[in-house]
């Protein structure tokens, strides 16, 4: 069994509300990346930090949109109410990526946001980011990669949806949060899942019943273990494969 043990995200800490873009782990990932240590200053002065505890809303569907929001500690989903009242789950956020960005169009939020764990954020007011875009191109070119990063993966949610059996969502999920695991410096192969169960089947468009039926049939196949909710990936290329519809499981 593959014994790499996961580096442990970080726990919320009092000082970390007064920590700045350039000393944040995460600003190579989110907008400062790029900038210089002067533009990384201008970005920083006009960002707030809040606090979210889990299972607290950062903003409902039609609040007024004001801010993006950047993930600096904890992870979040986002959802909408389906026309039955349904809750829909249309993502999932980890420390590094925005949130808000489906409102600017609207000038409102298209979704809730809800904490799965106590959370920090960086609060970035638009109006005054907009005015940065104009002083600092690099920061507006990065804004855009980042929009376009946004629309890219909302096409793969739709591609995952659609035209994948059950087993390829599931191992193309995985692999999808191995990837932004290993970006931001944490264990590829061993990390513990923020979200339940009934999340991940809400999201994937499958029940509780399949994702618990999938864990069992990938465990029993040696791709991973499972205790609780730490997930070991016991061979990764295994699942990227699946993920890909180059194997079947079982």
């Amino acid at each position: 069994m593959n014994q790499v043990t996961a580096r442990a995200a970080p726990l919320l800490d009092v000082t970390a509300l007064r920590s700045s873009c350039l000393s944040c782990s995460m600003h190579q990932l989110c907008l400062p990346m790029g900038l210089d240590e002067s533009d990384m200053q201008r970005l920083d002065g006009i960002i707030g930090r809040r606090r979210v505890p889990r299972d607290g809303v950062l903003y409902r569907i039609g609040d007024k949109f004001t801010a993006l929001y950047a993930v600096r500690v904890g992870q979040f989903k986002t959802y909408q109410a389906n026309p039955d009242g349904a809750e829909q789950i249309t993502g999932f956020q980890m420390s590094g990526e925005l949130l808000g960005m489906d409102a600017i169009s609207t000038d409102m939020h298209q979704c809730d946001a809800m904490a799965l764990e106590d959370s920090e954020v960086c609060e970035i007011p638009f109006a005054r980011l907009e005015e940065l875009f104009s002083d600092i191109p690099a920061l507006l070119r990065h804004f855009h990669r980042i929009m376009s990063k946004e629309i890219t993966r909302e096409q793969s949610v739709i591609l995952l949806l659609g035209n994948m059996r059950a087993e390829q969502r599931f191992a193309a999920f995985l692999v999808n949060l191995s990837s932004r695991y290993a970006a931001r410096g944490y264990s590829s192969t061993n990390f513990q899942l923020r979200m339940t169960r009934e999340d991940i089947g809400n999201y994937l468009g499958l029940t509780i019943e399949s994702i618990s039926r999938l864990l069992s049939r990938l465990k029993k196949d040696g791709l991973l273990a499972v205790s609780n909710r730490n997930l070991e990936l016991l061979d990764l290329p295994a699942l990227k494969a699946l993920a890909a519809g180059n194997d079947a499981c079982g």
